[in-house]
């Protein structure tokens, strides 16, 4: 009786096994290869030599004064994707007061002369420790400091940080933001 259970148990066992973990992800990654290729390679930034330099999904860490600062990383090393997490911290934590005190004070020794209140997204990290956007808000604080370094036109950093700007998803939720690494590239790309 026991054998006549088995079989058939086994058989859908296995059925459902192709189907679901060799078919069905054959079929999922060829379509996303035809019509999404680009994306379902990791959104991958190269250099005019062919070399991978980024992701347009993942965070990358600049601190030289002459580009813009994204937010900051939770993970360890800062912008791994392996790690991706939240810091977990809450208001009132004194390792995240802490974390923000000393970034302030650097987005001050940069820009002395910026009395503007810092953005919050400059001094905190998202949700997954890997956010490679930030706000206008954000972007706009550094922007005299990058015009200064950089020796170039506020006007024409605005005109690349507009042109590195997604709106908000379907023209309704979300806010404005710039991906900091394109918009940085764009800025690298400008001979002026």
């Amino acid at each position: 009786m026991w054998r006549e259970q088995i079989r058939p148990a086994l058989m859908i066992f296995i059925v459902l096994t192709v189907i679901t973990g060799v078919i069905y992800p054959l079929v999922v990654t060829g379509v996303s290869q035809v019509f999404f290729h680009k994306q379902a390679n990791g959104s991958l930034v190269y250099s005019s030599e062919g070399i991978v330099i980024g992701s347009t999904l993942i965070g990358q860490n600049f601190d030289d004064p002459k580009y813009f600062w994204g937010r900051l990383s939770a993970t360890t090393p800062v912008y791994n994707a392996a790690a991706s997490s939240g810091s977990n911290l809450g208001p009132s934590n004194p390792a995240l007061v802490d974390a923000v005190k000393v970034r302030i004070a650097a987005l001050k020794a940069v820009d002395a002369g910026n009395q503007a209140p810092v953005p919050v997204d400059l001094v905190t990290a998202s949700a997954s420790g890997l956010d490679p956007h930030l706000s206008l808000a954000g972007v706009y604080y550094q922007l005299a400091r990058i015009a200064r370094v950089r020796n170039m036109s506020e006007v024409i950093i605005r005109q690349v940080i507009d042109q590195n700007t997604s709106g908000r998803f379907l023209g309704l939720v979300g806010e404005p933001v710039v991906n900091v690494l394109k918009v940085n590239l764009a800025l690298d790309r400008l001979k002026i």
